[in-house]
């Protein structure tokens, strides 16, 4: 083995030991001594590589975005033929798909989107760009193909579809009884009930205008 082939496999050895603690504990109760000590890493190669628990996270994060892309990537290709509406659900529960085969990611994904440590939200959002432009191109495709409200502008309804998507996933679970099913299959149904209501919306028009006009 060369040199750096060893150097890569040990990389490699510490990401997924950092993987493991930070997408099971999150960032806060982890530190680099707990990640040497449980996986058998010593701190001189620790250290070699990586110089502190942010390092680490970054690297998770990254490595999550990155793995996440290419499966939004290869589902995108797989939505061709499908109607709007199920190009747009199974986009918006591509990810939950992911998540399902991954939890540890998820953790990590959660982590750097919805409770990031204040002093790396920036590099956060540098590591983000190469996903969130994915999505944008995918959702100004589809839209392409939507036939809008004479009033709704493409490109804004493409940021709406944006912005929806970000919380959907957690906003399915809100939705759900008190006692939901945790299978992808009720997830999926949720999904479905509630775009309806996204994309369709929950107030007829008529109750804006009259509040004696029936729909």
């Amino acid at each position: 083995m060369t040199q750096k082939e060893r150097q890569q496999r040990s990389k490699e050895e510490i990401y997924q030991a950092a993987l493991d603690e930070f997408g099971t504990l999150g960032y806060d109760r982890v530190n680099m001594e707990r990640i040497c000590g449980r996986h058998g890493i010593s701190k001189g190669m620790m250290y070699h590589y990586y110089s502190n628990k942010d390092a680490l996270f970054l690297l998770c994060v990254e490595r999550t975005f990155a793995d996440l892309k290419n499966h939004v990537e290869r589902d995108m290709n797989e939505l061709a033929g499908q109607s709007v509406l199920e190009t747009i659900k199974s986009f918006f529960m591509s990810r939950e798909y992911y998540f399902q085969l991954h939890p540890k990611q998820k953790m990590v994904f959660e982590d750097a989107m919805l409770r990031p440590p204040k002093h790396l939200v920036e590099q956060i959002q540098d590591l983000r760009a190469p996903i969130r432009e994915v999505n944008r191109q995918f959702l100004r495709q589809l839209v392409a193909r939507m036939s809008l409200r004479p009033e709704v502008d493409p490109k804004k309804a493409a940021r709406y579809l944006e912005s929806v998507d970000y919380f959907f996933q957690s906003a399915v679970r809100s939705y759900q009884d008190v006692s939901p099913e945790k299978d992808l299959h009720s997830m999926f149904e949720t999904a479905e009930e509630m775009l309806d209501m996204v994309l369709f919306g929950i107030l007829c028009q008529s109750e804006v205008r009259d509040a004696s006009s029936s729909c």
